[in-house]
């Protein structure tokens, strides 16, 4: 397979803003969405059930779609095409939600909206590493600008929502949309130098010990933060939070976050990507327990934001710059396909689905309570996992 070599200069001066400028939308879109989503079908009168069905249809997308997209990008060798091609489809079912209130109407558009929304950006994650090379660490503050679109959306929208009624959103959601589709089209095209593991099936790469270790703890991570973006805005409101606060509080999360990206280059240096995940696991059961049992104790409410900054940022780019180095040369888009599908899809399912009922039967407190035990339970397998291989490095006496 013949690659492009490009000039880093010219590469960084051409496509820096474009590949932001696709972060910046395509968050946007999430701080749209994850907050503000659920109270949109609240106040459309559906129960608890409802919602959490309608909310997991995103994850349900996350998972089955992106293997299929990467296949065909890695297959065709047209990553660019299509992304382009996903991110005009997306938009053009999105605007399905304008004509429907209907539980199984909403249930049909952002079914078919999510399946081609879901599809850009493993495609993407894996040419922003590309286009980065061998200075992955730096992939955090590219990915840094999606944390500042998805500020902009969830604050905005947080302080207008006192002010206006909440089905505004549908033309914040419009607008995301036709964004995302402009910067895809301007995203740089890459080709993919070929490795060595080129003629490896993928299942044998998957098979790997520390492959299978850091999805199976990336999908418990993400099945704990299933309740968190489907009822956490609910949950504040019930306890007497205004708009404007849900949206602030969303924001400080991610604006640590941001910090947290900026950081990476240096993190890595110092701790490895194995390290930064399992600080980040304990945090995840700190953080839960406090917004499961805190939640009227501002200043704790506050730490748990902050704690987004690791159960979120560090956690993610480090597992995305791991997957990277696992999967190498035509593998590249199915390997962050199959991270998307196995976390973001199969992981978030499952916590959204078992939000409904938990929040339901047992309320709040029990909820979160159970994203603490997911982080725990993913944490025990990165420790495990790290025990054993170093145990199987250390040479015999």
């Amino acid at each position: 397979m013949r690659a492009v070599q490009h000039s880093p200069a010219m590469t960084t001066r051409n496509y820096h803003w474009r590949i932001a400028g696709f972060y910046f939308f395509y968050f946007a879109f999430v701080g749209m969405f994850s907050p503000y989503w659920s109270l949109y079908l609240q106040s459309l009168r559906f129960d608890a059930i409802d919602i959490a069905i309608l909310m997991s249809l995103q994850p349900v997308m996350r998972m089955v779609a992106p293997s299929l997209w990467g296949w065909l990008a890695d297959h065709t060798g047209k990553r660019q095409e299509v992304v382009v091609a996903a991110a005009g489809l997306s938009a053009l079912f999105y605007a399905g939600v304008f004509f429907t209130e209907s539980f199984w109407g909403l249930f049909a558009v952002m079914l078919l909206m999510n399946f081609f929304w879901s599809a850009s950006m493993p495609l993407v994650e894996a040419t922003t590493l590309t286009y980065l090379g061998k200075n992955t660490a730096h992939y955090g503050r590219l990915r840094s600008w999606g944390s500042v679109g998805f500020i902009v959306s969830v604050v905005g929208l947080g302080y207008a929502f006192d002010y206006i009624a909440i089905a505004w959103l549908l033309w914040a959601g419009l607008l995301c949309e036709i964004g995302i589709l402009l910067f895809a089209r301007e995203i740089p095209k890459t080709e993919v130098l070929a490795h060595h593991t080129d003629h490896q099936p993928i299942r044998q790469i998957v098979m790997q010990p520390r492959v299978l270790a850091l999805l199976g703890a990336s999908f418990l991570m993400a099945v704990a933060h299933g309740p968190y973006y489907t009822f956490f805005s609910i949950y504040l409101v019930e306890h007497g939070y205004a708009k404007s606060a849900v949206g602030g509080l969303w924001a400080l999360g991610v604006i640590c976050e941001i910090g947290v990206f900026f950081l990476m280059p240096a993190l890595v240096r110092r701790f490895g990507f194995e390290r930064i995940l399992l600080f980040s696991l304990v945090a995840a059961v700190v953080r839960f327990l406090l917004i499961g049992w805190t939640v009227d104790i501002v200043y704790l409410l506050l730490l748990a934001q902050v704690m987004h900054a690791f159960t979120f940022g560090s956690f993610h780019a480090a597992s995305v710059g791991l997957i990277h180095e696992f999967f190498q040369g035509r593998h590249q888009s199915r390997g962050q396909a199959l991270f998307g599908s196995v976390t973001y899809g199969a992981g978030g399912v499952l916590g959204g689905l078992a939000s409904g009922p938990i929040w339901q039967h047992w309320g709040g407190s029990a909820l979160y309570t159970f994203s603490a035990l997911m982080g725990f339970a993913g944490l025990l397998l990165m420790v495990w996992k790290v025990r054993h291989i170093a145990r199987s490095q250390t040479p015999a006496a």
